[in-house]
């Protein structure tokens, strides 16, 4: 009989640098890739009541998994598809074709580890062995000159220990040919979105960027951003950008969904660096993988405290309430206060934001609204296209103050943000329309506008802020 192992893909949906992949191809003569669509992920809520996975994110998951599939077709294989649990559905298929292993990325937080300890009991049983691998990170944990358990709480000292001295690995080569599936073996097909309970999707033409789920499209963004058009060259310059799909990277839901590999943008880089130009614009966008590995190990080290209210450091905070009304208001961008509400209404239209606007909303919504901050952290979870659990949460733990950084001081005055990053209220105008004809020394202070300016603006539609835009004025 054929040696056969089981890859279940999961936050790794690429056959460029996979280990998991690449380590079945090496020990069985047969692999059967696998994907689970998870019903408490596709079709749970979060404990604040939002659907888990919004439409946006679900959208993009669907064209990921149907690009790897297409990927493994074209080179000999096929992907399984199934839906429902993940430890029910993997010792299924592994006592029904024989298989000696099942081999995956592991994973960090609370959900996937209760998942992943039930399959292993379950797979244990059956004598199969569950392997794990790596594939999230731009670091091996291995290589790292302290174990996790000790990575410094603060990013600088974290970074001054790792970014002249710890290697970055060069990516697994992508397979030409992967083992064809057993003979026979119902594929299934790929779920739709309304079997989800979404409805369709369709482009939105005021978007930074349409962007569309899988490998083939992350390694032509990747293309584009570096060798096509050279924007990396001024990355840092623009990185604080809101209109258009050039001012970053936009790498992030590729990465979230292990599309694209965070030692292959890293390498591209050093090689972009060699070959056309080194700067800190290039250096600063391997300083983003960098924030993103240190927020994986951050929620390696802390584990499920980074998702308490008082985080990692248990905070007392009882100022901060789940105020419902006031949250409702932030969620469907209707504050009164335009920038917050030009972001707000792009997240719900498109499912991105600009990190510049994500800091900005986190810190209203908090520090202005006095909202608990976890409502926050999970409407983006529902939300937002570029989901990481660690990278979410730690970003909300460093706004909130109880990260492993226990600096407080991170309020922002928001109209100081948007005349600086918004001067000529375009972003507010592209989101907010019936204040396009407002004027630009008010666009930003819809509270100056005069009864007469008001009706003249059409402004009945726009509520009056929740909050005195004057106190930032000062």
């Amino acid at each position: 009989m054929k040696r056969r192992a089981i890859v279940w893909f999961r936050s790794d949906l690429r056959l460029h640098d996979n280990e998991a992949l690449t380590s079945a191809l090496r020990m069985a003569e047969e692999v059967i890739p696998v994907y689970v669509f998870d019903d408490r992920i596709f079709k749970g809520k979060t404990r604040f009541g939002f659907p888990k996975t919004g439409k946006f994110r679900t959208k993009f998951i669907l064209e990921c998994v149907a690009d790897l599939r297409n990927s493994l077709k074209n080179a000999g294989s096929d992907l399984v598809v199934r839906s429902g649990y993940p430890e029910t559905i993997l010792p299924e298929l592994a006592r029904e074709f024989k298989a000696s292993w099942v081999i995956c990325n592991r994973e960090r937080m609370r959900e996937e580890v209760t998942v992943q300890d039930g399959l292993e009991q379950k797979l244990w049983a059956q004598g199969v062995e569950l392997i794990y691998t790596r594939g999230k990170m731009l670091y091996h944990t291995q290589d790292l000159p302290t174990p996790v358990h000790h990575t410094p709480d603060f990013f600088f000292q974290f970074r001054k220990e790792n970014e002249h001295i710890t290697p970055v690995r060069q990516p697994i080569p992508t397979p030409s040919e992967v083992h064809p599936i057993p003979q026979g073996m119902e594929t299934g097909a790929i779920p739709s979105l309304s079997d989800f309970g979404h409805s369709p999707v369709d482009d939105n033409e005021r978007a930074a960027l349409q962007f569309k789920g899988g490998e083939s499209e992350a390694l032509k963004r990747l293309k584009y951003y570096l060798w096509e058009s050279d924007l990396v060259k001024t990355y840092k310059e623009t990185r604080n950008g809101l209109l258009g799909g050039d001012y970053s990277s936009k790498f992030s839901p590729w990465l979230a969904q292990g599309c694209l590999s965070p030692k292959t943008v890293y390498h591209e880089i050093k090689r972009y660096e060699q070959e056309r130009t080194s700067n800190e614009s290039t250096y600063w966008l391997f300083f983003e993988l960098l924030w993103r590995d240190f927020f994986r190990l951050m929620g390696k080290k802390h584990g499920n405290r980074i998702f308490l209210k008082g985080g990692v450091q248990n905070k007392t905070m009882k100022q901060y309430r789940n105020n419902r009304e006031m949250f409702d208001l932030w969620a469907a961008g209707k504050t009164g206060v335009p920038f917050i509400d030009a972001n707000m209404r792009e997240l719900n239209q498109t499912g991105w934001m600009s990190n510049r606007g994500r800091q900005n909303v986190a810190s209203f919504l908090m520090r202005d609204l006095k909202v608990n901050w976890q409502m926050g952290a999970e409407y983006f979870e529902s939300q937002l296209l570029d989901y990481d659990p660690c990278s979410n949460w730690g970003n909300w733990n460093y706004v909130a103050g109880v990260g492993s950084d226990p600096r407080e001081d991170r309020y922002f005055n928001i109209l100081t943000q948007a005349r600086n990053y918004d001067p000529h209220g375009d972003y507010v105008k592209h989101w907010i329309p019936e204040l396009s004809s407002v004027p630009v020394e008010k666009i930003h202070r819809p509270d100056l506008l005069s009864t007469a300016e008001k009706n003249q603006s059409g402004l009945s539609e726009y509520p009056k802020s929740v909050v005195r835009i004057d106190k930032w004025a000062h």
